[in-house]
C-alpha cells in the first residue's frame, strides 16, 4: 500500500482517540519509566501517554513516514522511530507497551503479542486495542464491491489482507501463562457522523486503503462511488439526519 495519510486519519481525531483513552484508563500502573506507543500514528495516542506519565521516557514507533512527521511536529520533545513491529525489539525495562489499532494489520499477531509480553519486566503491561469490525457493513461492502467488475482482477486479494480477529479465548490462552493478569473486553462504539459520505471519509484513512490504493484515479472514483451508494443504503439517517457508524473493538490489558 501507499504510505498512510496523517491528514486523512486526523479528520476524525476525537473519535479515533476515544478507544486509546479507554484503553489507557485500564492500565493499572501509577508510575512508569519507559513507555512505548506501538503504531503511534500521528502522535494523538502518544500525547495521552505523555500526559499520563509526564516523567517517563515515551517513544513512538510506526512504519509510516507521514504519520511520524506529524507526530514529531505534534510532540517535538519525544522520540519517534520508524520500524516494523514484526522485527522491532522493545527497549529493555519497558514498563508499558501500548498498541492502539495496529496489530490487526500484523500477520500472526498473537505470536508477536507473546513475544512482547515475554520481554516485559515483572509488573510490566502490554495494552492493545484492535478494530473488530470486518463483519460490519462498512467492511463487508468494501469486499462486495471489490469482487465486482471491473475491479475484481485488481482487488480480489485486497479482501484477504486482514483476517478476522481470533476469539477472546485465543488471546487469553496465549497470554495467560506469561502473565499475572489478563483482561479482555469488547466495546461497541456508535459514532454519530454527518452522513454516509462521512463514513467513507473515515474508512479512506484506514480500512479502505487496500482497496483504493491499487487503482488508477478513474477506477478509484468509480469504486468509491459504488461503495458510497451501498453505504448510504446500509446506514440510514437518524432523526437529526446523522448516521451511526457502529464500530466494535477488542481490548486487551496483560500484566506480566
Amino acid at each position: 500500500m501507499a504510505d498512510w495519510s496523517a491528514q486523512q486519519y486526523l479528520k476524525f481525531e476525537d473519535e479515533r482517540t476515544r478507544p486509546a483513552r479507554d484503553l489507557l484508563a485500564q492500565i493499572p500502573l501509577l508510575d512508569a519509566r519507559k513507555v512505548v506507543d506501538i503504531g503511534c500514528g500521528p502522535g494523538n495516542s502518544t500525547e495521552l501517554l505523555v500526559n499520563r506519565w509526564p516523567d517517563a521516557s515515551v517513544i513512538g514507533v510506526d512504519t509510516s513516514a507521514d504519520m511520524l512527521r506529524q507526530a514529531r511536529e505534534r510532540l517535538p520533545a519525544q522520540t519517534f522511530i520508524e520500524a516494523n513491529i514484526a522485527h522491532w525489539v522493545a527497549p529493555a525495562g519497558s514498563d508499558v507497551l501500548f498498541a492502539n489499532a495496529v496489530f490487526q494489520w500484523v500477520p500472526d499477531h498473537i505470536k508477536q503479542l507473546k513475544r512482547l509480553v515475554g520481554a516485559l519486566p515483572d509488573g510490566g503491561v502490554l495494552a492493545v486495542q484492535m478494530p473488530d469490525n470486518l463483519d460490519e457493513p462498512s467492511h463487508i461492502l468494501m469486499r462486495e464491491v471489490a469482487y465486482l467488475e471491473p475491479w475484481r482482477a485488481q482487488l480480489s486479494k485486497a479482501a484477504e489482507l486482514r483476517d478476522s480477529l481470533p476469539k477472546p479465548g485465543a488471546y487469553y490462552d496465549a497470554l495467560q501463562p506469561l502473565c499475572s493478569r489478563v483482561e479482555i473486553w469488547h466495546t461497541v462504539y456508535n459514532h454519530a457522523l454527518a452522513d454516509a459520505a462521512a463514513i467513507v471519509e473515515w474508512v479512506k484513512g484506514t480500512g479502505l486503503r487496500p482497496f483504493v490504493d491499487p487503482l488508477e484515479p478513474p477506477e478509484r472514483k468509480a469504486y468509491i462511488a459504488e461503495y458510497t451508494a451501498r453505504i448510504a443504503a446500509s446506514y440510514l439517517p437518524q432523526a437529526d439526519g446523522k448516521v451511526l457508524l457502529k464500530f466494535p473493538r477488542i481490548f486487551i490489558v496483560a500484566v506480566k
